[in-house]
């Protein structure tokens, strides 16, 4: 079998969701239609949160920097896809292959660990009200926010060392419309047992960590619920956690399918990744802020505020 390695292969070739120019126009206007909108709507909510100061509190502290995540989550791989679809050669550099497959795992734990440490913060809210401040306090809430980044960039890390080591074959086409780790062992003639158990632990490990600390903190918050006498208080109690809980079922029912499964190269796949890095970075704002009264206020609050000013 012939083989290579970076110095010989260059480049991959990415054959995207499509190849009929007709609908990779049509791709082209929607998908960019949805990157515009997930940086409006990211922004947006990173701007009120810190304009507005009746949500200067820790649940509105994580959503601005969930929000943040979420614009450089959607950034590592749409700008490629929308060149990709008006270009002849669906190409990318080893080198920005690597990168985007360092940056897609890292962000892709990141918003795994943010979804968790907000978990915790309903969970304080809810179960422990009177010590909630003193729980969560700044400095916290600050750390959580380091804490989240650091083992997310660690673990990225780790397995993109790993992943520079592969020899590939010459066959450089990928399934997908960017690159991810698991599209690249089908490519390697090199052994990448190694590679796929790292993978593998990172994914476990990073699924059942966040999920074990989002299941117990609503096990909690629901036996809490349930114990509030008043209708309303239980719909109050309850109606503070739904965005939250929509956002993680939206992102970890794919981005964990998408881990564990086999590489193929099957429309699951793309619909799956498409779900967690294009479609979950976009509908986040639109759930907090449809769903969240104290959002919605707040952002009637700053438009009526930037329309003064205009006048």
């Amino acid at each position: 079998m012939t083989t290579g390695n970076h110095s010989s292969i260059t480049e991959f070739i990415l054959l995207g969701l499509s190849a009929d120019p007709h609908i990779q126009a049509l791709l082209f206007v929607l998908f960019l239609m949805i990157y515009l909108l997930t940086l409006l709507g990211n922004l947006l909510i990173i701007l009120v949160i810190h304009t507005d100061s009746n949500l200067h509190t820790p649940m509105y502290f994580f959503l601005s920097h969930l929000s943040f995540q979420d614009l450089f989550y959607s950034s590592v791989t749409v700008p490629k896809m929308l060149e990709n679809l008006l270009s002849q050669r669906k190409v990318i550099s080893v080198e920005g292959c690597m990168a985007q497959v360092f940056f897609v795992f890292a962000t892709t734990g990141i918003e795994a660990c943010l979804l968790s440490v907000m978990a915790y913060d309903r969970y304080a809210a809810i179960c422990h009200p009177l010590l909630y401040r003193q729980v969560m306090r700044k400095q916290l809430c600050v750390r959580l926010v380091w804490g989240s980044w650091v083992v997310a960039f660690l673990d990225a890390l780790i397995n993109i060392l790993l992943a520079l080591d592969l020899d590939f074959c010459e066959v450089q086409t990928i399934h997908h419309y960017s690159c991810e780790l698991p599209s690249l062992f089908p490519l390697s003639c090199s052994d990448v047992s190694t590679n796929a158990a790292m993978l593998l632990s990172s994914a476990l490990l990073h699924a059942i960590g966040t999920c074990l600390l989002i299941f117990f903190s609503y096990t909690r918050i629901v036996s809490t619920i349930l114990s509030i006498s008043s209708t309303t208080g239980r719909s109050k109690a309850f109606s503070t956690c739904s965005s939250h809980l929509t956002a993680v079922i939206l992102f970890y029912g794919s981005a964990i399918l998408r881990y564990l499964m086999p590489t193929s190269g099957s429309s699951l796949e793309l619909i799956l990744s498409i779900q967690y890095s294009v479609i979950t970075p976009l509908v986040n704002p639109l759930i907090y802020s449809l769903k969240n009264k104290e959002v919605k206020a707040a952002l009637r609050r700053t438009i009526l505020k930037y329309l003064q000013c205009l006048r």
